[in-house]
C-alpha cells in the first residue's frame, strides 16, 4: 500500500469512529484525531513519506513489529506503546482498519465511563458466533 493509500484507508475508518474528532494542534502537517479530546491516531509525512501512528498494546506493538517490516515504534511517540505503518509493504486496509480501531478502543478505555462513547470492551468486535 503506498502512502496516501495508507493514510486514506486510516483517515476514512477514522472519522466513522463515534466522537472521532480532527484537529491540527501541531501545525498542518499533523493531522491529530482524538476521542473526548484524547489522541488516539496521528498522520503526517513529516518523516519523509506518509505515515500513520498508533496507540497499541505493548506485546501487541511488540508482536507487530517482529512480523511486519512496515509496522515500527511510534515515530516521536512513546515507542513501547505506539506504533508507525510505514507505505510500501504489506499492509491491507483490512489490518489498517483493525489497528486504527484497536487505537481508539485503547484510549477510550482509558476515559472515565461517563465520557466513553462505546463499551470498549465490545465496540469493533465481532458476536462469537460470527467468528470463524
Amino acid at each position: 500500500m503506498d502512502g496516501v493509500a495508507l493514510q486514506d484507508a486510516a483517515r476514512r475508518h477514522a472519522e466513522g469512529l463515534p466522537s472521532s474528532a480532527l484537529e491540527y494542534p501541531f501545525g498542518p502537517d499533523w493531522e491529530v484525531f482524538k476521542v473526548r479530546g484524547k489522541v488516539f491516531m496521528l498522520l503526517t509525512s513529516v518523516p519523509g513519506a506518509p505515515v500513520v501512528i498508533l496507540k497499541s498494546e505493548p506485546g501487541e506493538a511488540e508482536a507487530l513489529r517482529e512480523t511486519h517490516p512496515d509496522i515500527t515504534p511510534g515515530y516521536h511517540m512513546n515507542k513501547r506503546h505506539w506504533i508507525t505503518l510505514r507505505p510500501g509493504g504489506p499492509i491491507d486496509r483490512r489490518l489498517v482498519e483493525e489497528l486504527v480501531t484497536e487505537s481508539y478502543r485503547l484510549v477510550v478505555a482509558n476515559l472515565p465511563r461517563a465520557d466513553r462513547p462505546v463499551d470498549p470492551a465490545s465496540y469493533g468486535t465481532r458476536p462469537r458466533a460470527a467468528r470463524r
